[in-house]
């Protein structure tokens, strides 16, 4: 009686912790291009995103909301997902839209900001799931390098002028 005991308690543990794991449906989510550049001036950027939901999803996923982190003094304004994005995507739709916008105030120091979106949402209206996750990079360039940009092509042009009026005094 005692190995019939056994062998009923193994039995149901092997099936109790042998069932298929749950699955929450997913999404696809990726920037147009995860790098924008900003004159140092300062000014703003607005990044495009592609959200897809496979059509092996068993139902709509509801994009209910977002998270991000950035450096300071760069600001990410997030009203585009909120006035552009669907609420849900069915199995198999993709929609493709501005995500957000990055701002940097003007004397930014020159640099590379790195950042992370993360959208939200789930199976339904009220879920806070992390659906995806994406990096970028804001960048804004040192004046100097573009005053010598300007100087080379400048110079470039001189010399491309100097020939065209050489070979028409000849």
């Amino acid at each position: 009686m005692k190995l019939k005991m056994t062998l009923a308690v193994a039995a149901l543990l092997t099936i109790g912790l042998s069932s298929a794991a749950a699955f929450a449906d997913t999404v696809t989510f990726t920037l147009s291009s995860p790098t924008g550049y900003i004159p140092p001036a300062g000014g703003s950027v607005t990044f495009d995103a592609t959200v897809t939901a496979p059509s092996s999803n068993g139902a709509a996923v509801f994009l209910n909301g977002d998270s991000f982190n950035i450096t300071a003094p760069i600001t990410l304004d997030d009203s585009d997902f909120f006035a552009n994005f669907p609420l849900s995507l069915a199995p198999g739709t993709s929609f493709t839209d501005d995500l957000f916008t990055l701002t940097a105030p003007a004397g930014t120091p020159d640099g590379t900001y790195l950042g992370t979106f993360t959208l939200l949402g789930g199976a339904n209206g009220g879920a806070s799931n992390t659906l995806g996750t994406v990096n970028f990079a804001l960048v804004t360039p040192e004046p100097s390098s573009i005053i010598l940009l300007l100087t080379g092509m400048g110079g470039l042009a001189w010399t491309g002028l100097k020939r065209n009026l050489r070979g028409w005094v000849r």
